[in-house]
């Protein structure tokens, strides 16, 4: 493994923020559910929720963390994770393939948000969920941010509707963050 991916790796894996395992109690999960975990990462999401549900798509830009990943899968003998190079704005799935999506503080990065969020409404389900977990812009943030006002806006106009938006006890980094409940109703 190269020095540039070992740090990566290192840096979120050291992250203090709340387990993977409470975020699901905002999002029913379903045996037979298919779920996209978008900016998959090492596996934060992925690998806690893979034993909720059928099938994970891990959804992440950066192939040599997705291979990664894959090895932390077989380490702990998960079989029901699929990886999937691709980018947010472009996603490759067939329309309506999945029935949650989560993306946990990864859509900051993406401009235009907007065809972001237009993908993920696209590959959701009728009814599906999507769960967006983000760190919220303050005066003394050190990365780009998007307030959850703004990510309300820009879910909206996507075509969800908001079940619920709350910010989580826990910070992230010292920072606080959000939690945005979303679902396609058409």
């Amino acid at each position: 493994m190269n020095q540039k991916l070992n740090r990566k790796i290192n840096n979120l894996e050291k992250i203090k923020r709340p387990s993977a395992d409470e975020l699901f109690q905002f999002i029913s999960l379903h045996k037979e559910d298919t779920l996209l975990d978008l900016g998959a990462g090492a596996g934060y999401i992925s690998l806690p929720i893979s034993k909720y549900v059928d099938e994970v798509i891990a959804l992440d830009f950066d192939e040599e963390m997705l291979k990664y990943l894959e090895m932390k899968a077989k380490e702990q003998s998960i079989t029901n994770i699929k990886t999937l190079v691709s980018n947010f704005k472009d996603i490759q799935l067939d329309d309506e393939k999945v029935d949650k999506a989560v993306a946990s503080i990864s859509l900051h990065e993406v401009k235009p948000l907007s065809l972001a969020l237009g993908e993920i409404y696209r590959v959701l389900k009728s009814k599906g969920v999507f769960l967006c977990i983000e760190l919220e812009e303050a005066e003394l943030s050190t990365g780009p941010r998007v307030s959850s006002e703004k990510m309300k806006e820009e879910i909206l106009r996507a075509g969800f509707d908001i079940v619920q938006a709350f910010y989580l006890q826990a910070k992230v980094a010292n920072q606080p963050v959000y939690i945005i409940v979303a679902q396609k109703n058409d």
